[in-house]
C-alpha cells in the first residue's frame, strides 16, 4: 500500500471489492474519514492533494473485508438527524427505519394539536435507543419511554439516549409494567422479526448482528411480533396508536394480528423502495384486558425479543 492517501483509497476499494463489499468505494473514503475526523467530501479534497495515509487505515480495512460491518469499526452509526454509538452486543440501525420515526412523529404531532400537549410515547425492543433517541430529537414536547431486554443493547441505548429525556428500562417488551398500562398514545416497534426460513446471508449481519434482535420465531418470523402487539394493546389508550416494522412477506399477518389485537385503521406503509415495511393501526375502545392474548394473559408462552 502506497504513502499516497490517493492510491490507498485505490487499494482498499480493490480490497474490498474482491471480498464482496458491495460498497467499496464508500466504505474506503468513510474509513479514512473516520481516521482523520473529516467528512467524505473533505477526504476526497485531501487526496486530490496528495495527502498522506492516516494511521491504522490498513488494518480497519482488513477488518472491513473479514466483513466486519463498518459501524463497528467506526463505533457509530447515522440515523436521522443524530449520530449513534454501536458496536458489538447491538443490533446496527438501518435507514429503512427511519420510516417509523416519520410515521410516529407526525402522530405525536398530530396528538399534539388536537389537545394533547405532552403524548407519552414508547419504544419497544429499542435496541440501541434510535427510535427513541430520533423522537426525542424532533419531537421534543412529547414524553418518551423505551424497552430492550438484552443487558448488551441496553447499555449501548444508555449511551445513546444520555441527555434526550428518555425513561429507559431493561427488560422484557412483551411484559406490560403497571405503571404504564393503558396510559400510551404511542407506541412503536422495530422488533425481532426474521422469518425462519428468511435466515439472512449477508457476514456483517449473520455474524454480527445480535440474533436474538433478528430472528422473529417460527418459520414465519410472527411470533414476537405478535406479542409485541398484544402489549401495546394494553400500553394504549383507547384511541392510541401503534406502528411496527415488519419484513415484506408479513404485511398481511401483522395486519391480521391487529385486527385480533383489538386494533382498526389498520394501514400498511412503504419504504423508499415501495416495499411494504411497517404498518399502523388504532386500538379500538374496548379494554386492552378483553382483547384475546393479552401479555399479561397467563395462557400465553412468553417469548423473549
Amino acid at each position: 500500500m502506497s504513502d499516497s492517501l490517493a492510491q490507498a483509497l485505490r487499494w482498499a476499494t480493490a480490497e474490498l471489492g474482491a471480498a464482496g463489499v458491495a460498497s467499496a468505494e464508500a466504505d474506503a473514503v468513510l474509513i479514512a474519514a473516520h481516521l482523520l475526523n473529516l467528512d467524505r467530501g473533505e477526504v476526497q479534497a485531501k487526496a486530490i492533494i496528495g495527502a498522506p495515509v492516516p494511521e491504522g487505515f490498513e488494518e480497519l480495512v482488513r477488518r472491513r473485508s473479514r466483513r466486519e460491518p463498518l459501524q463497528h469499526l467506526t463505533g457509530t452509526a447515522p440515523f436521522r438527524r443524530i449520530e449513534l454509538a454501536v458496536g458489538p452486543g447491538v443490533f446496527i440501525p438501518r435507514p429503512e427505519t427511519e420510516l417509523l420515526v416519520d410515521l410516529a412523529a407526525e402522530r405525536l404531532r398530530r396528538d399534539q394539536a388536537e389537545g394533547t400537549p405532552r403524548p407519552l410515547a414508547i419504544d419497544l425492543c429499542t435496541g440501541s435507543g434510535a427510535i427513541a433517541a430520533a423522537l426525542a430529537d424532533e419531537v421534543p414536547h412529547a414524553r418518551l419511554f423505551a424497552v430492550e431486554l438484552s443487558e448488551e443493547a441496553h447499555a449501548w441505548a444508555q449511551r445513546n439516549l444520555a441527555g434526550h429525556r428518555v425513561d429507559l428500562r431493561l427488560g422484557d417488551a412483551t411484559r406490560v409494567p403497571d405503571d404504564l398500562r393503558g396510559r400510551m398514545d404511542v407506541v412503536v416497534s422495530n422488533p425481532p422479526y426474521v422469518p425462519g426460513d428468511e435466515v439472512p446471508t449477508e457476514p456483517e449481519v449473520i455474524d454480527h448482528d445480535p440474533r436474538m434482535a433478528l430472528m422473529g420465531g417460527g418459520a414465519d418470523g410472527m411470533q414476537i411480533p405478535e406479542r409485541i402487539i398484544a402489549a401495546a394493546a394494553s400500553l394504549l389508550k383507547a384511541g392510541g396508536w401503534c406502528a411496527i416494522e415488519h419484513a415484506e412477506s408479513q404485511a398481511a399477518a401483522v395486519a391480521e394480528a391487529f385486527a385480533r389485537h383489538g386494533f382498526s385503521e389498520v394501514e400498511g406503509h412503504d419504504d423508499l423502495t415501495d416495499r411494504p415495511r411497517a404498518t399502523s393501526a388504532v386500538l379500538s375502545g374496548r379494554s386492552a384486558q378483553d382483547v384475546p392474548g393479552h401479555p399479561d394473559d397467563p395462557t400465553q408462552r412468553e417469548v423473549r425479543q
